[in-house]
């Protein structure tokens, strides 16, 4: 009845009267307004949109990822000498470690039986080849049940599939993705590539997919003030050469790929608040020379180290962080007195300004190119935002506008001491974007 509604609406309006108090006492009312308010309409332009999907060219996939499934579950059940449920991990832990007698890399088993975790066989991979076989029939059952069979439900009689994006679902301040979850088709693995050739322009257009270059490294300079990287961002030097010629003390010019991409891994490795042994087992070197590197890098980049140790203090003494925007994260791991809880907490101190700095500007940079698709009434529409790429289906009498709305918007979102770039791609199918 109407005495009802009067009572909810008046509830509502109370609860928008304290959360405007908030926002105004933690200053996140220009993120609110100018940030997340208008990308509702943005998001809901984007759902509506949607992506095409070759029905046909799916189910192709699916049937190649079904053959090699067969292939590998007879390859893995030879190999074991008897016939068991791969899928099972109490029987896939029998038939490793105790019919194979593979070394078990844990202290106690569990409740069910052996951990048969991907981390753990992992860890034994060299032991017996059916170990690998196991991780990939796994990976493909995974791509075949998740994105083949998942994706078909999910195609709408119009032929595309409309994804939902989330504001407020990871801490970071990044979209999150579902129904399907398009972040997270995997891009390294040739099957999960392979999903991607599924997805396609419509009829007349094609994709044009805008990605910032090394986006958190360049905030992690902008907010360090660490003058070392900013210049040679501007300049347009490669970073990760000059990281290995630093760190690893060896002169620039002799820098191999192999050398460059160790010191990639510890440039990434330093925003995430990596310890020496998780650097460790990322580029398979001792953890003494692991933690030398992340000390070498510090000692060449002070402004960072500083910046980082800064952030720490900060998240220690508030219980939360902030982006360079004001987006806050709270960090209550830090009021726990366990080691692991501590160190998590840091890592999310150091990480959370650079990686939800990155998501704001994503977002500022979406609205941006959206209003000017709109504003010049173009027939391109903006359709799919993963992880720091935008992807627009361009009609073909607009793909040079498109490509400059797209260079110019997005490199002008951020308000950095470090110049953004793009790498502007297109093509008829999502596989062959990058």
């Amino acid at each position: 009845n109407l005495d009802s509604i009067k009572k909810k609406l008046f509830g509502i309006y109370k609860i928008m009267e304290k959360q405007v108090t908030a926002m105004k006492e933690f200053k996140l009312s220009n993120l609110y307004y100018n940030c997340e308010l208008p990308l509702i309409h943005v998001l809901s332009d984007m759902e509506l949109n949607g992506i095409k999907v070759n029905k046909t060219k799916l189910e192709d996939i699916g049937v190649e990822l079904s053959k090699k499934i067969s292939e590998l579950q007879n390859d893995i059940i030879n190999l074991a000498g008897k016939d068991f449920n791969i899928s099972s991990p109490k029987q896939l832990g029998m038939v490793i470690f105790e019919d194979l007698k593979l070394p078990y890399p844990k202290r106690s088993k569990g409740k069910t039986g052996y951990y048969t975790s991907a981390d753990i066989l992992e860890k034994i991979s060299d032991a017996h080849p059916i170990i690998d076989k196991v991780l990939l029939y796994r990976k493909y059952t995974k791509l075949k049940s998740t994105y083949i069979d998942g994706l078909t439900k999910l195609i709408a009689d119009d032929g595309r599939i409309h994804p939902h994006f989330q504001q407020t679902v990871a801490a970071t301040g990044r979209l999150s993705c579902t129904e399907p979850n398009l972040q997270n088709i995997p891009f390294r693995d040739d099957y999960g590539r392979l999903i991607r050739k599924a997805f396609v322009a419509d009829e007349d257009f094609t994709l044009v997919g805008a990605d910032y270059s090394q986006i958190e490294l360049r905030i992690m300079a902008s907010l360090s003030g660490d003058e070392g990287m900013i210049n040679a961002f501007n300049e347009g030097k490669d970073i990760h050469r000059i990281t290995a010629s630093r760190v690893f003390n060896i002169p620039f010019d002799e820098v191999t790929p192999a050398i460059r991409s160790k010191a990639k891994a510890v440039n990434f490795g330093i925003i995430y608040g990596m310890s020496g042994f998780g650097l460790s087992e990322g580029i398979h070197v001792s953890r003494v020379e692991a933690e030398k590197y992340i000390e070498n890098y510090f000692a060449k980049h002070p402004a960072v180290k500083a910046y980082l140790d800064e952030q720490i203090e900060l998240g220690r003494s508030n219980r939360m962080v902030r982006t360079l925007y004001g987006r806050i994260r709270q960090i209550p791991e830090f009021s726990s007195r366990k080691y692991l809880d501590q160190q998590l907490a840091k890592r999310l101190a150091m990480n959370t300004p650079i990686q939800g700095t990155a998501a704001d500007i994503m977002k500022f940079a979406m609205i941006a190119v959206n209003n000017e698709l709109l504003e010049q009434n173009l027939k391109s529409k903006l359709i799919l935002q993963i992880h720091d790429e935008l992807i627009i289906e361009t009609h073909a009498d607009e793909i040079s506008k498109i490509e400059e709305i797209l260079r110019n918007k997005m490199e002008s979102a951020g308000n950095l001491a470090v110049k953004l770039t793009v790498d502007i791609n297109s093509s008829e199918s999502w596989y062959y974007m990058k």
